[in-house]
């Protein structure tokens, strides 16, 4: 399969396309940062087109411009992690649709979209993919806004339509100001305490190269659709992973436990129901 993949550069975009080009399909990518494309290890494997979302001009036939791929993954969003951000519905959600609403027009009939855990707003416990979806920042609402935006077109143009709503994520490339690199910087450094919230948090957490397997093998087939929950399924507590995580490194290194509070746009305690995700992985 020819796949569009859009963010190309970013932390799951490059671990996207390096799956890719291990499984042999033929690559797309794109993103705004041809300098920063070029230091990534899957450069010369595929072919690479620099664009920025907000320069679409109206005439442009984008399927076309891209080589007319079977499928895209859409990684791309600007202004993360600021997830207060207006920027998320008065910028990224227009240039958005446009972008996925030209390819479309012209003859894509494969679309994955990556949304966010955050659609589901402060409901708590297990989260299964048919519940009201209730956004309470702005990033969530522009990515909630988008998908029905998406499944309206849809009833026209009759595409698979996948979204995969992504929970949390660690791994290479990972925001520096993220928690698991925060604590393997501070153990590098051989700092005696590290802080952090109370750690009650449950949580769920993938990694990075398990997340582009599961967006990957979603956007390969047709016969489950929709809302996707990108997830491991299992709780864990934020203390457990930064105990897990220190035992991994082999640190004694002591978690100064209550120095940031818990963030008011989040639940103490969701995970999310994989039961589709796991018919896809168990069917390819």
């Amino acid at each position: 399969m020819k796949f569009l993949v859009t963010g190309a550069t970013g932390f799951i975009g490059t671990h996207v396309i390096n799956e890719l080009v291990r499984q042999n399909h033929e690559v797309v990518a794109t993103s705004t940062n041809i300098s920063k494309a070029k230091q990534l290890n899957w450069f010369g494997k595929v072919e690479y087109m620099s664009f920025k979302l907000g320069d679409l001009l109206k005439e442009q036939d984008l399927f076309k411009h891209f080589g007319k791929p079977d499928a895209l993954v859409n990684l791309a969003w600007q202004g993360l992690p600021n997830y207060n951000s207006l920027s998320h519905i008065d910028d990224n959600l227009f240039v958005q649709f446009s972008f996925l609403k030209n390819l479309i027009q012209n003859g894509l009939k494969n679309v994955t979209i990556t949304g966010t855990c955050f659609e589901y707003g402060l409901q708590s416990g297990s989260l299964s993919e048919d519940l009201i979806p209730y956004p309470s920042n702005s990033y969530a609402i522009a990515k909630d806004c988008l998908r029905r935006l998406i499944e309206g077109i849809n009833i026209e143009f009759h595409f698979s339509f996948k979204w995969m709503r992504l929970f949390y994520i660690y791994g290479e490339g990972q925001n520096p100001k993220s928690l698991i690199p925060l604590l393997q910087r501070a153990i590098k450094n051989k700092e005696k305490e590290f802080n952090m919230s109370g750690g009650e948090q449950l949580r769920d957490y993938l990694p990075v190269e398990k997340v582009a397997e599961n967006i990957i093998m979603a956007a390969k087939q047709s016969d489950i659709s929709g809302i996707i929950n990108c997830c491991s399924g299992k709780p864990i507590s934020i203390k457990q992973l930064v105990d897990n995580f220190k035992k991994d490194l082999n640190s004694d290194i002591k978690l100064n436990l209550g120095y940031y509070p818990y963030m008011d746009y989040e639940p103490m305690a969701f995970w999310g129901n994989r039961t589709k995700l796991d018919k896809i992985l168990n069917v390819l």
